[in-house]
């Protein structure tokens, strides 16, 4: 049977993920200057890391943002394009072995998707993402580089940036836990680091996802949120995500390969 490749184009970035006979042959990522270029990028060089003719690949579906500038057939292979929304949905259930979850794709912004194996729905929006970190440190440490403010983060402390229930309040209220933020930079102090701003920045994006998860699902009887795109791998993701769980009773999954989950839904199609 021939190889079916889902391909996520982002902004900046394409995913591309290999299926054969319904298992996972390969998945990896590019950066290139414009979303063309990206794709035939991940194309190339997906087929040359696994060894793989171009004749083995039988079917190609697109999604993401950058799917709508590539009108041709890729290579001359059938190419069908996908609704972004959808392949968010059945690519996170799959990748998390779930039937049906609340589906939250953290990248340059935030999608909230309500997932089942025969339905996806979206629920709404968020401009709070990945642009926001990448803007906030630009503007607060001059740096506009991922990875350098990730390193950052690392050595930070949000004590000296954030206030807490903690700060305010002298005796703890059963609704709100002392270590509750009450106010994200609500306490920055003149002596904050970069390090301690960084973290600030991540915390405070993590934070608002979270809740805006929890007010998705005030009223709905579901509990399983799978968290999907490339905030999810940040280290800090699973400290603050699970602080919630412990707080408010969801349950935040971030699966293996969670930045591949729209390329992977993509072929679920």
């Amino acid at each position: 049977m021939g190889i079916i490749l889902g391909i996520d184009v982002g902004g900046s970035t394409t995913k591309i993920v290999g299926i054969q006979n319904n298992e996972c042959i390969g998945m990896l990522q590019v950066r290139a200057a414009d979303q063309i270029t990206s794709m035939y990028g991940a194309v190339g060089n997906f087929l040359a890391k696994h060894k793989i003719a171009l004749e083995s690949i039988s079917e190609i579906y697109l999604t993401g943002v950058g799917a709508s500038f590539i009108d041709e057939q890729v290579y001359g292979i059938k190419t069908n394009r996908v609704n972004e929304l959808t392949a968010i949905g059945h690519g996170a259930l799959r990748l998390a072995g779930l039937s049906e979850a609340l589906v939250v794709s953290m990248g340059t912004g935030t999608a909230f998707v309500k997932a089942t194996r025969e339905e996806v729905t979206h629920l709404g929006g968020s401009g709070v993402g990945g642009g926001t970190i990448i803007g906030l440190a630009s503007q607060m440490l001059g740096k506009n580089d991922i990875d350098a403010i990730l390193a950052l983060a690392k050595s930070g402390s949000l004590k000296n940036v954030d206030l807490f229930v903690s700060d305010i309040l002298k005796n703890e209220v059963q609704s709100l836990p002392s270590e509750l933020t009450a106010a994200n930079f609500g306490k920055i102090k003149s002596t904050a680091s970069e390090s301690d701003i960084a973290l600030g920045i991540i915390n405070m994006i993590f934070e608002t996802v979270g809740m805006l998860a929890v007010f998705a699902l005030k009223n709905d009887d579901l509990k399983d949120v799978i968290l999907t795109g490339t905030l999810a791998t940040f280290p800090q993701a699973r400290m603050v995500f699970s602080k919630f769980e412990k707080l408010i009773g969801l349950n935040f999954i971030i699966p293996d390969d969670a930045v591949y989950a729209t390329a992977l839904g993509a072929t679920e199609y």
